[in-house]
């Protein structure tokens, strides 16, 4: 089974851009779909996007479109997720999960295989 860390979150003004990182440790990267979730101060963990294992689709909460992109690489045992035109609501915890079963992650599922720490995401001037 994979280990995911999350890194590259922070401080960033409205209107700024993130790209947030989630480092796969483990020989079966390559067989997880990944997705991108969001929990924002006193809410419910969200879906915001996933990318299937081979990359070769992804998909995104609609209220994100436009603004974040989901990416992977293999070599690098990685996936970002590049978020621009940054919002106040944008604030929060940014987790990534993993999941052999594409289906839970297209349709947005929380109940996933394998989840990372989190990173903080504060979008404030």
């Amino acid at each position: 089974q994979v280990q995911l860390v999350e890194s590259g979150g922070g401080l960033v003004q409205p209107g700024g851009s993130l790209r947030l990182s989630c480092a796969a440790s483990g020989r079966t990267f390559s067989s997880y779909n990944m997705g991108w979730f969001r929990q924002a101060p006193g809410k419910e963990r969200e879906f915001l996007a996933a990318i299937s294992w081979s990359g070769a689709w992804t998909t995104y909460q609609n209220s994100v479109k436009g603004r974040l992109t989901i990416s992977r690489d293999t070599a690098k045992n990685t996936v970002y997720l590049q978020m621009n035109s940054l919002k106040p609501e944008d604030t929060g915890h940014y987790y990534c999960a993993a999941d052999r079963r594409s289906e839970r992650l297209q349709r947005g599922d929380l109940n996933l295989e394998v989840w990372g720490q989190g990173t903080l995401v504060t979008v404030s001037s």
